[in-house]
């Protein structure tokens, strides 16, 4: 028995493991794309289930959609992402990775300090005032307009 060339939706969700909703926020995203039959429903080519699956692993290692998106957009015709695609857009998004690990073990590292010290101190805390930025802008709060609640 021959496989669909296509697939239903609820069939795309099925083998994909994604909800329906997210497959047509996808496709509203330009990620993925459907034709439309005579009776109105969506049918999706079967690489669809491969185009889910790298969106899906970009997801899951913090790529944003937008980023994802214009990456998939300069595959020819829209064809779909092969293991050689893949790694071009993970080599990419590498530095991008790379700097968001260094902010989140920055942000581990000073953490220590903030939980529950109760300081509520703008000129002292490392986190929302890293190197005493503000106080460069004089005392008080300045992360406030001046005349807010006036």
């Amino acid at each position: 028995m021959a496989l669909p060339s296509e697939l239903s939706v609820g069939q795309l969700a099925r083998r994909s493991g994604v909800a329906v909703s997210a497959l047509h926020f996808y496709e509203a995203s330009g990620l993925i794309q459907s034709r439309r039959t005579p009776g109105n429903q969506r049918r999706y080519p079967r690489d669809a289930l491969r185009r889910v699956a790298v969106i899906r692993a970009a997801q899951r290692v913090g790529i944003p959609l937008a980023t994802l998106a214009e990456a998939l957009a300069t595959l020819p015709d829209g064809r779909t992402p092969t293991r050689a695609d893949w790694a071009r857009m993970s080599r990419r998004w590498r530095g991008e990775l790379d700097q968001r690990i260094e902010q989140m073990i920055k942000l581990r590292d000073t953490l220590d300090d903030c939980i529950g010290c109760g300081c509520v101190s703008m000129k002292r805390c490392r986190l929302a005032n890293p190197a005493d930025a503000l106080a460069e802008r004089g005392q008080g709060a300045q992360r406030w307009p001046r005349d807010a609640g006036r």
